[in-house]
């Protein structure tokens, strides 16, 4: 492979003695010697006398070329050219008669400088030195060369992730000098639970407790989180909360902001802009600021001294990154607590089955509240069965039944009302008034919408109208709903409350608060804003069956976690707070939410995960493509001897829109191990991921570790 490239590769193996890398270093000066005379190979560049040799992260995330690459280093770029910093390369480039022809420009990182190669041939020269600034700190290389591992990806691939693109006039502004250490915060509402002010006491005397928090509902946990992360501060140590969304890390930042002042902290999300951002990553970088608040990407912050690393509501779709290889914010904030041996929090509104994996094995303390402080800051939840809803009149006639409506109605005197629809859009679903079948487009097969009241059916998948739609099995022409999205509830309940307003909160409009004065507020799970004052007065949560039904493994505990985190927002029952959820009540996540328990929700899923070995009792990988290729990763594949092969079977994928649309067969195979087994299993996937790579298969195959969504 070298050869092919004409540059040094790092091996595996050990150090090359003595005598050969004098032998390295004095081939290394003879090219440049014999090449001085000709300028379109070296320029005329004199070696770099000390360290001529720069050991090269190229920036070219193919798995199969997931290794350094060794360049010359001249005696121009000899003081830029350190550890961390960005660099030009050209890649590819072959000898011809002694010297370097073609090849492309790529942009790379320095990792190394060394005195010797263990390539046997004359190195290429650095093309350019890019930037003086250390952004690939040898930490921040360790953690990527873990994440590779653990998710069978290349590490070019994690240092996209986790070194944002360059700004020159970001790198070209001082960062602040670093702010005096702050006192140390009271724990204020921590004294809530029993081994709060415990937990801060350790934080505070530079130990490093590790807990999984469930948070008591209402508006306390973000200056919680504040006051953990200042503690952190306070004893000379760094700080890094990863959150969900843009909101939610505001309402963090706020926090921090309140209970530090400016300049202790920075705020991490993609709302900032690119140049903005980066300039506070460097200003992290750089040691001036010691404190990160951010969502997904900034799990790779480079804080200096970390002592607390904090992750919220892990159970969030956002903390998995959706780029190649799909590592998740709380396995990599796992990684660094063990390595750089720093404290860990877990928090939430609920647990998720991870998180009481972590407590069941010990690896971290529990810490909740007692039963009669859940009770006071819990609002009442009641429940509407399919039995109810059946015989209800009203929800017939407009989809609220009495109760809801009853409590609507008081609750409106008080406050806002938040109503939680799992579908956006308007009708999102549709089916033959005749014969129930649901509708679908002609052209693709996907799902038909209607997006307005006057509008024409529409394809979800491929955007075509079906103004003339029939019914392939009964020739029906009527169209019906089957789901009812946010902007339709928005636009019945408006009829039945016409004195109130409806505002709408999704995909499209996301609010992040609401006043306190009397509204019906509809939104989409994520998306409910926070109400002003004491919180909402009461909350709808509506068909429940949506969340409940959904071919997932995960779909009982993501139903309770959206569910809870929409009751947090609501006054405790002291206040008249009541939650109303459409959903059946002998449901295990209904009880779960009656009875505030989600802990007790999590450690009974894991007990079940664990008789049948699933996540995260056991790691697995899902392999997805055409059967042929499924067959020729199983026939490559060196697994472990304890591995389960689960699968092939069938499923859904079709060619994005836009695009020729093809009935090729997908399947998709589930790989299991047990504990302990997982290194393993990844190797094997990134092994056949660059034999396949290096063949040039043809047939695409989807290999990923962790699946979050294995049906």
């Amino acid at each position: 492979m070298s050869g092919e490239n004409g540059r040094g590769e790092r091996g595996q193996g050990g150090p090359e003695d003595e005598a050969r890398g004098a032998e390295q270093l004095a081939l290394i000066r003879d090219t440049v010697r014999k090449t001085r005379a000709k300028p379109r190979t070296w320029r005329g560049a004199a070696l770099a006398e000390g360290l001529p040799v720069a050991r090269v992260l190229v920036d070219k995330g193919l798995v199969h070329l997931d290794q350094f690459f060794d360049y010359a280093v001249p005696a121009a770029m000899d003081e830029e050219a350190q550890p961390g910093v960005r660099v030009r390369v050209r890649f590819g480039a072959r000898v011809v008669k002694g010297r370097r022809e073609g090849g492309t420009l790529h942009d790379g990182f320095v990792v190394e400088r060394r005195t010797d190669t263990d390539f046997h041939g004359p190195l290429a020269p650095l093309a350019q030195v890019l930037s003086t600034e250390p952004v690939l700190s040898p930490a921040l290389l360790a953690l990527c060369r873990q994440v590779a591992d653990r998710y069978a990806g290349s590490l070019a691939d994690v240092v996209q992730l986790a070194v944002p693109s360059r700004m020159a006039r970001a790198e070209r502004d001082p960062s602040p000098p670093p702010r005096p250490v702050p006192p140390s915060p009271a724990p204020g509402s921590w004294e809530r639970y029993a081994a709060g002010p415990a937990y801060l006491d350790a934080l505070g005397r530079g130990d490093t407790p590790r807990a999984v928090w469930l948070a008591l509902p209402g508006p306390h946990w973000p200056r919680e989180l504040a006051v953990a992360m200042g503690t952190a501060l306070a004893a000379g140590r760094g700080a890094l909360a990863v959150v969900p969304d843009g909101r939610t890390a505001t309402r963090v930042d706020q926090a921090l902001t309140e209970l530090l002042g400016e300049g202790h902290h920075v705020l991490l999300t993609a709302d900032a802009g690119p140049e903005e951002r980066y300039r506070r990553w460097l200003a992290v970088s750089r040691g001036s600021v010691r404190a990160v608040v951010g969502t997904r990407a900034a799990m790779f912050a480079p804080v200096a001294d970390l002592g607390l690393v904090a992750l919220w509501d892990d159970g969030d779709s956002s903390h998995s990154e959706p780029h190649a290889p799909q590592p998740h914010a709380r396995d990599v904030l796992l990684l660094r607590a063990r390595e750089e041996r720093t404290a860990f929090l877990l928090g939430g509104v609920t647990t998720t089955v991870e998180g009481a994996q972590l407590v069941e094995s010990g690896w971290a303390l529990p810490l909740a509240a007692s039963r009669a402080a859940v009770r006071a800051a819990a609002p009442l939840i009641r429940t509407v069965s399919d039995a109810d809803q059946a015989r209800d009149e009203a929800a017939r006639a407009a989809r609220l039944p009495s109760l809801a409506w009853q409590v609507a109605r008081d609750a409106l005197t008080r406050g806002p009302v938040l109503v939680q629809v799992p579908r956006r859009g308007y009708l999102p679903k549709l089916a033959c008034d005749r014969c129930r079948e649901p509708a679908r487009c002609a052209a693709c097969a996907g799902p038909l919408e209607l997006r307005d009241q006057a509008g024409t059916p529409a394809c979800g998948w491929c955007g075509r109208p079906a103004p003339d739609w029939h019914c392939a099995e009964c020739g029906g022409t009527r169209l019906r709903a089957r789901i009812v999205g946010a902007r339709r509830t928005a636009e019945e309940l408006g009829r039945v409350f016409p004195s109130v307003p409806v505002r709408t909160s999704g995909r499209d409009t996301v609010l992040a608060s609401v006043g306190d004065a009397p509204a019906l507020v509809v939104a989409t799970p994520g998306a409910e804003p926070v109400a002003d004052g004491p919180g909402y007065a009461a909350a709808l949560l509506l068909d429940g069956w949506a969340l409940l039904n959904r071919p997932d493994l995960r779909a009982g505990e993501e139903a309770l976690r959206r569910w809870a985190i929409a009751a947090s927002l609501v006054r405790p029952a002291a206040q008249d707070g009541t939650v109303v959820v459409l959903a059946e009540p002998t449901l295990r996540p209904v009880q779960a939410l009656v009875r505030w328990d989600p802990a007790g929700h999590a450690l009974r899923e894991l007990a079940e995960r664990a008789e049948l070995r699933f996540p995260p009792v056991a790691r697995m990988a899902s392999v997805t493509g055409p059967p042929s290729a499924i067959a020729d990763v199983v026939d490559t594949m060196r697994l472990p001897p304890e591995a389960d092969l689960l699968g092939p079977v069938p499923v859904t994928a079709r060619a994005p829109a836009g695009r020729r649309e093809r009935d090729e067969p997908v399947e998709r195979l589930l790989i299991r191990v047990p504990p302990g087994s997982g290194a393993a299993l990844a190797a094997a996937l990134k092994q056949v991921r660059v034999a396949r790579a290096a063949r040039g298969a043809g047939d695409p195959v989807l290999m990923r570790m962790d699946p979050l969504d294995i049906g």
